[in-house]
C-alpha cells in the first residue's frame, strides 16, 4: 500500500464512510491507485466490505461494493479536511436484507415513506381517484415485515373514522432487470375503500439511479446484485 493511501487516504475515506451511516459493525476497505494518481485527486477503486450498517434508520446486512474512477478533494483532504466526492460514480456490488434487517427497520422514516408510497400505487392501481387525500385520513401504523419465499408481507394497524383495522400487504415480487420490480399475487386485507382483495400484476420503476443484475429472494433473506449511482 503506498504511503498517501495508508497514512491519509484510508483514514479520511474510513472517515467519510462512517459518517454516512449511523452505525457500522465492520468496515473493510481496499484501495487502489498509485501516489502520483491519488494525488492528483483521482482514485483508480476502492472495494468496501461492510456488516449490520444503519443507514437513516434501515437496517442492512452483508455489503460488498466496489467504486473506480473516483474523484476527491485531495487538496483539501491533505490539510485535514473531510474528504468529499467531486463527481458522482456508480458503485457496483451486491447487498443483503434479512427478516431480523427488515424488522428493525420497520420504524425508519425512510421506509415508512417507502411503504406509503407502495400503498398509494397499489389504491391508484386499482383504480381508487383522490388516494393522496384518502391516505391523509388514514393513520397506519405498520408493525412488522418479512420475507417468506418469493412474497414479501407487510403488516400493520389502519385507523379510520375512529375504527382500527388490521393491515396486511402481501405481493410476490421478481425482477425485470434493470430497473422495473414487478409484483404479482397481490392482496390487501384491512382497508375498507377497497371491494376487492385482488389486484392485477403491475410494476414499479426503481428510476435511473438503480440498475439491478440479480435479484434473489429465498425464505427470509433477499440479496440484490446490481449498480447504484452515488452524487457528490
Amino acid at each position: 500500500m503506498s504511503r498517501v493511501i495508508s497514512k491519509v487516504l484510508s483514514p479520511a475515506m474510513q472517515l467519510w464512510l462512517r459518517s454516512q451511516v449511523e452505525q457500522v459493525e465492520t468496515l473493510e476497505l481496499s484501495i487502489q491507485g498509485s501516489d502520483r494518481q491519488i494525488l492528483k485527486g483521482h482514485v483508480s477503486g476502492v472495494m468496501l466490505n461492510s456488516n449490520r450498517a444503519i443507514y437513516q434508520g434501515l437496517h442492512l446486512g452483508e455489503i460488498q461494493l466496489k467504486g473506480e474512477n473516483i474523484r476527491i478533494n485531495i487538496g483539501q483532504v491533505l490539510r485535514g479536511k473531510p474528504l468529499q466526492l467531486l463527481e458522482a460514480i456508480r458503485v457496483s456490488g451486491a447487498v443483503a436484507i434479512t427478516n431480523q434487517n427488515l424488522q428493525a427497520s420497520i420504524s425508519s422514516a425512510l421506509l415508512g415513506e417507502g411503504f406509503k408510497g407502495l400503498l398509494e400505487t397499489l389504491l391508484e392501481h386499482q383504480g381508487i381517484t383522490n388516494v393522496s387525500h384518502l391516505l391523509e385520513s388514514y393513520e397506519i401504523n405498520w408493525e412488522g415485515a418479512y420475507l417468506d419465499n418469493s412474497y414479501f408481507i407487510l403488516q400493520g394497524n389502519l385507523t379510520h373514522n375512529s375504527e382500527t383495522h388490521p393491515l396486511k400487504i402481501k405481493a410476490k415480487l421478481s425482477l425485470i432487470p434493470p430497473q422495473t420490480l414487478q409484483l404479482s399475487e397481490v392482496e390487501i386485507q384491512g382497508i375498507p375503500d377497497l371491494n376487492s382483495h385482488e389486484i392485477k400484476p403491475f410494476s414499479v420503476d426503481l428510476g435511473s439511479d438503480v440498475s439491478i443484475n440479480a435479484f434473489d429472494l429465498d425464505a427470509d433473506k433477499l440479496v440484490c446484485q446490481g449498480e447504484l449511482l452515488i452524487r457528490p
